[in-house]
C-alpha cells in the first residue's frame, strides 16, 4: 500500500461521495483517474486489506431483526462450521476469538422464523455446540479513525 491507497481509505471511511461518479470524484481530489481508484480498491480487496465496500443499514428501521451469536466450537469443527456460516447471506460477520465462546457471528433476518431456522441448521452442523444469543436492542454507530 502506498500513500494514495491510504488516502483512498481515509476518504471512504465516512462513505462514498454522493455523486453519480463517486470514484471519479475521489480520483479528482487525489489527482488520479477514476479507473486508478477502482483498480486500487480491487487490489486492496484482493490482498485482504479491505474486506467489504458497501452500505450499512439500520436493519431495525428496515423491519428486520438481528442477533449476535457466540458459540463454543471445538478446534476440529471451526473450519467446517465457518465455511457453512460464510455461505449464509443473512450473516454479515463471522469471526474466531480466544476464550469461550470462541466463534461469533451476526445474523439479520426478515423474520423470527427464518432466524430460528438458520440458527437450528447451524446448531445441527455444529453437533449442538453451546450457543449464546444476544438480540439487537439498540444500534450504535461505530466510527473508526484510520489516521
Amino acid at each position: 500500500m502506498d500513500e494514495k491507497d491510504h488516502e483512498i481509505i481515509r476518504m471512504l471511511k465516512n462513505g462514498l461521495p454522493l455523486d453519480p461518479e463517486p470514484f471519479k470524484s475521489i480520483g479528482d481530489m487525489l489527482w488520479i483517474d477514476e479507473m486508478s481508484v477502482i483498480s486500487r480498491l480491487a487490489s486492496m480487496k484482493q490482498s485482504g486489506v479491505i474486506r467489504r465496500l458497501g452500505a450499512f443499514f439500520d436493519h431495525g428501521k428496515l423491519g428486520k431483526i438481528g442477533v449476535l451469536a457466540g458459540m463454543d466450537v471445538s478446534p476440529e469443527m471451526v473450519d467446517t462450521l465457518s465455511a457453512h456460516i460464510e455461505k449464509i447471506p443473512e450473516i454479515s460477520h463471522n469471526y474466531l476469538r480466544d476464550g469461550s465462546p470462541n466463534l461469533w457471528f451476526t445474523l439479520v433476518t426478515e423474520s423470527k422464523e427464518l432466524q430460528e431456522k438458520i440458527l437450528s441448521d447451524i446448531r445441527e452442523i455444529s453437533k449442538n455446540s453451546r450457543m449464546l444469543l444476544f438480540p439487537t436492542k439498540k444500534v450504535f454507530k461505530v466510527r473508526i479513525n484510520l489516521d
